[in-house]
């Protein structure tokens, strides 16, 4: 049995992914829609080797008969289209910000917490989680089930490709300017990012903290355990695609590296490359374009009891966003809609 699947965002780098994915993975799809704004309509977007999809205007687009959404337009889009898609029986997988805090709405990643995928029924929507956050929390998944986790301190090295195309292109632009000695212009960030680094993600709040790392504790405690503490600072840095982070995490009780590489070693969506030598690690240039979350220079903190430090990388583009997403779709068909289709068939 096939499921019609809207992809909405689908110009988008993310909503790109999203199409890529779904053939990648040969995703149960009956029909496959390209949905995104009125600027876009009639362009075309690949979707597999061999088959372009004409992009349907979103503002027009009927969700009824769509059994998926896959959407990532920008959260005021969703905050529309969202409930509207649901409303009409699409089950909304949301890769925005704008109903991952909702208690009524499920925050998912694949490998932590697919239980809660159930609770799709109470609004017909399932949201993804920041990319940053999902990076870390499959890969502190195994050590918290291990030793329980107390606290994470994180400071995050994420590419440009986190805030969109034109953040890309104007890392692109920054850096040829530099090297024919123009002056960089600075249009979507609030510093140059060519050879510079920006201690700025998303707007500041009243405690001096930037959205991103508010989202980063919320979203943690949300999936994870509510009862962990976390502080983050997150970084801009000039890479066009794949976040890292440098994790400090503090356990209730004594957790050796060798546990913790065993356990990590065991993790569904886990790749521990972690050797003590030159190039013994993963970098963000390396996790562009794979599926796994990357654990690498895990060692001991002797500063603090029971505490381990790690160093995680991962495509944020592709896990970090599409990936996850196709997952919760794929999980959602097997174990709900599925079942739900069969029961309807037997009942008519």
């Amino acid at each position: 049995m096939g499921f019609k699947v809207a992809v909405v965002g689908a110009t988008g780098v993310v909503g790109r992914e999203m199409l890529n994915i779904l053939a990648e993975r040969d995703f149960p799809a009956s029909e496959v829609c390209a949905v995104a704004s009125e600027r876009s309509v009639g362009s075309e977007v690949s979707f597999g080797e061999d088959e372009v999809l004409k992009v349907q205007d979103l503002d027009r687009f009927d969700f009824k008969g769509v059994d998926i959404g896959l959407f990532s337009p920008g959260a005021k889009v969703s905050a529309v289209h969202a409930p509207r898609a649901a409303k009409a029986g699409c089950v909304v997988i949301d890769n925005t910000s704008q109903f991952r805090m909702d208690p009524e709405v499920p925050l998912v990643v694949s490998e932590v917490n697919p239980q809660a995928i159930a609770q799709y029924k109470k609004r017909g929507i399932i949201a993804n989680p920041n990319c940053s956050t999902m990076q870390m929390v499959v890969a502190l998944k195994p050590l918290h089930d291990l030793a329980r986790i107390k606290r994470i301190v994180v400071a995050t090295y994420q590419s440009v490709s986190g805030a969109g195309r034109e953040a890309m292109d104007e890392l692109f632009t920054q850096t040829r300017s530099i090297y024919v000695n123009d002056p960089p212009k600075k249009e979507h960030f609030t510093k140059q990012i060519a050879f510079n680094v920006i201690p700025h993600i998303d707007v500041f709040m009243e405690d001096g903290s930037t959205k991103e790392e508010w989202k980063m504790a919320v979203e943690t405690r949300k999936i994870l355990d509510p009862d962990i503490a976390v502080t983050a600072t997150c970084v801009r840095v000039p890479v066009f695609i794949g976040h890292a982070e440098a994790v400090n995490v503090e356990f209730e009780r004594p957790i050796s590296e060798g546990e913790a590489r065993a356990a990590l070693r065991a993790a569904p969506g886990v790749s521990v490359v972690d050797h003590r030598v030159d190039e013994g690690y993963v970098t963000p240039q390396e996790s562009a374009g794979e599926d796994p979350v990357f654990v690498s220079r895990i060692r001991e903190d002797p500063t603090v009891p029971y505490a381990l430090n790690l160093w995680i990388a991962a495509d944020n583009l592709r896990k970090g966003a599409a990936l996850n997403a196709v997952q919760i779709a794929e999980i959602l068909v097997r174990d709900h809609l599925a079942a739900r289709d069969k029961k309807q068939a037997a009942s008519r």
